[in-house]
């Protein structure tokens, strides 16, 4: 508030004369008037924004995606560049209802001959059973000989593992249950499991012989 040098009435900003006395105003009597540089040093700084960092994890993400695209492309190529390598060296050799399948890495023979596969096996077919449609199969891969048939009978379950158990009479594993036998027979250099099970109205009857040929049982032994 500004106030009159002669009689110390108040003064309205502005006014040049005292209005009580009539006295001119000094300049000095009026309060100073509020600069921009004042008014804008007033005011709170503006505050800066944090620089960002999103980018940087963003980049991290797209790298690991990339190297995992890389790596999965690189499998799938080794994956069919091996199997291409397989399919250019296979033969396959048909002769009536036998099938073999030569690869580098060794066999596989199909055969629908009762008598073929009992040969493969070394073991006796149940009488009167009938081999299932492509159920005898032998492969050979590095010495191992993996052979197994896959055959039905009318008969029981009881009667069918009755049978086996007979040629079988050693076997390391005989085990019975309702409507299911299995007997595994083993010795140094064979395997040789049979799994019998009710089908409905018939029995199914599979055996699996896998053995290892004498030149590689003596390599592993030495």
């Amino acid at each position: 508030m500004a106030f009159c040098n002669s009689c110390g009435a108040n003064i309205t900003p502005g006014t040049r004369f005292c209005s009580k006395c009539g006295a001119a105003i000094l300049a000095s009597s009026l309060p100073p008037a509020a600069t921009p540089q004042a008014a804008a040093g007033s005011m709170p700084p503006a505050a800066s924004s944090p620089p960002a960092q999103g980018g940087g994890a963003l980049k991290v993400i797209l790298i690991v995606v990339g190297v995992i695209v890389l790596l999965g492309i690189l499998s799938v190529a080794s994956i069919g560049f091996f199997a291409w390598r397989v399919a250019r060296h296979a033969h396959v050799h048909q002769d009536g209802n036998n099938v073999t399948v030569e690869t580098p890495f060794g066999s596989v023979k199909t055969t629908q001959d009762p008598a073929e596969a009992a040969r493969n096996l070394g073991v006796d077919l149940y009488p009167g059973a009938e081999v299932s449609r492509n159920g005898a199969q032998s492969a050979t891969f590095g010495g191992v000989h993996t052979a197994s048939l896959t055959s039905e009978s009318t008969d029981s379950v009881d009667k069918v593992s009755s049978f086996y158990k007979a040629k079988f009479p050693n076997a390391m594993v005989s085990s019975s249950d309702a409507g299911r036998c299995t007997i595994i027979s083993n010795d140094n250099k064979t395997m040789i499991t049979i799994n019998i099970e009710a089908r409905g109205d018939k029995t199914k009857i599979q055996i699996t012989r896998v053995s290892r040929n004498s030149d590689s049982t003596n390599s592993s032994s030495n």
